[in-house]
């Protein structure tokens, strides 16, 4: 081989000199060699003329163009798909629930008897047994003991609870005959909503004949209608689904979010701080930091068997109070603001910490009034964000007891209570249909507080963002 090379070097004039740098090159020359149609063996592009070879090109390009086409219409269907899914869920959600911002009334003609009304014991009063009263005397056809136990059941329990009020607030009205509009049943509401068939077998319907026929009596004396539901955002929780409202579960959430706000955003902030400016780069920064991320993909439900295990069977915190709830959801918040949190300080430039110490200022105060001040906006939208996700959580509540029955608005911290993912739970788990309403209006009003949130995320990045 050497000799053939040689042969070939002084047949073509090259210097000796020349000829070592050939020899060391040749085995690479031989494998970047330019393929030809005859080392590739395509015998047959040696015969195609250039028209040939264009439209062979052309048909690639097209073979890769609907490639192309389909690959975009495969995410525009899958955009579409989402959409669909999305707006059937809010179609269903809405279709359901708004009807719950509508409430039935019953006007009844009270006579506040004195004998039975004492001033000094106005509390103590029977008022229950004068809605009653009312009631009898507005339709004395009804005899049967069974007739009369339905007929009281035309109105919500809660018309003794607005009698007691009128009163109280009125007690120069004794002895005159008012009238009062009081809240109907849930199943007298469920029928003028029309979500009670009137037609059909009585078995297959909550209101009989009767009760429809007194319903279709209040109707012709105008003494029942629709209004505004206003107790079902002033009021707590309730047995009976026209008296519950998500007052007190909104009083909750926000004594919950409070707490977490309080004590995850400076823990987060002043760990995402000294991680990213003041903590050297060993393997104990690289463990923290691993566990940090793994931390932000566990499972909520574990953040509330670390609640249960510790802030109230170890510490001996009060169950179900937004405290415990707070101290929970702090848990699950941190991984997220400080990992958001550390982003931000990461899209500050370098150049903004040279110019500092290069002016003379500390490391500590380079941070806190050059760096901090750019990377805050940042940080409070992953603070937001870490906070709305924390208002729709449910399962590490569940395990501290913020699932049970809470009927009183809430005062304070340590006071039980309940927060609006939970009272969603507890409607949605409840028999009557009213509750399907109340469950499908307390998610419209969560709905709102994450957008508004999320809505107020955008506003600040958008605000107080800057580009380098």
């Amino acid at each position: 081989m050497s000799n053939q090379i040689t042969s070939t070097v002084k047949e073509q004039g090259v210097k000796p000199g020349q000829a070592t740098k050939a020899t060391q090159n040749s085995g690479t020359a031989d494998s970047n060699a330019i393929k030809t149609p005859e080392s590739t063996g395509d015998t047959d592009a040696l015969h195609r003329s250039p028209a040939q070879t264009a439209e062979i090109v052309e048909k690639g390009l097209a073979r890769r163009y609907r490639s192309e086409k389909r690959f975009q219409l495969m995410g525009v269907s899958a955009i579409i798909l989402s959409l669909m899914f999305l707006s059937i869920l809010f179609i269903s959600i809405f279709g359901n629930g708004y009807t719950a911002f509508k409430q039935t009334v019953v006007q009844i003609d009270v006579f506040l008897n004195p004998e039975k009304l004492n001033v000094d014991h106005l509390e103590k009063a029977d008022y229950q047994g004068m809605v009653k009263e009312s009631l009898r005397i507005m339709f004395p056809t009804v005899k049967n003991r069974r007739d009369k136990k339905k007929l009281y059941g035309m109105v919500s329990t809660g018309a003794a609870f607005q009698l007691r009020d009128y009163v109280q607030e009125h007690p120069e009205d004794i002895g005159k005959t008012i009238q009062l509009w009081v809240p109907a049943d849930d199943d007298v509401d469920m029928l003028m909503k029309g979500h009670i068939q009137r037609g059909g077998l009585e078995v297959n319907r909550r209101l009989n004949d009767m009760q429809i026929s007194w319903v279709d009596r209040f109707m012709e004396q105008e003494r029942i209608r629709k209004r505004f539901n206003v107790d079902f955002f002033t009021s707590g929780d309730s047995r009976e689904p026209e008296l519950a409202g998500i007052w007190g579960a909104t009083c909750g959430s926000f004594y919950t979010m409070m707490i977490t706000l309080l004590l995850s955003f400076p823990m987060g902030v002043g760990a995402a701080i000294y991680l990213e400016e003041f903590a050297p780069k060993n393997r104990w920064t690289d463990v923290i930091e691993v566990n940090i991320n793994n931390l932000a993909a566990v499972p909520s439900i574990v953040f509330g068997l670390l609640g249960l295990a510790m802030f109230l069977n170890f510490f001996g915190l009060p169950r179900s109070a937004p405290l415990v709830g707070g101290l929970v959801l702090t848990l699950m918040t941190l991984p997220t603001i400080i990992i958001s949190g550390r982003a931000a300080l990461k899209s500050v430039p370098p150049s903004i910490r040279e110019a500092a110490l290069g002016i003379g200022a500390s490391k500590t105060q380079m941070v806190t009034h050059h760096v901090l001040p750019l990377a805050m906006p940042g940080m409070l939208t992953g603070t937001i964000i870490g906070m709305a996700q924390a208002l729709g959580e449910t399962a590490p509540l569940l395990m501290i007891g913020m699932v049970a029955f809470i009927v009183d608005i809430p005062g304070g911290f340590t006071d039980p209570s309940t927060v609006l993912p939970v009272q969603i739970f507890l409607w949605a788990d409840s028999p009557e249909r009213a509750f399907l309403e109340k469950t499908s209006a307390a998610i419209m009003v969560l709905l709102l507080f994450l957008v508004t949130m999320n809505a107020v995320a955008v506003l600040l990045r958008k605000k107080f963002e800057r580009r380098w």
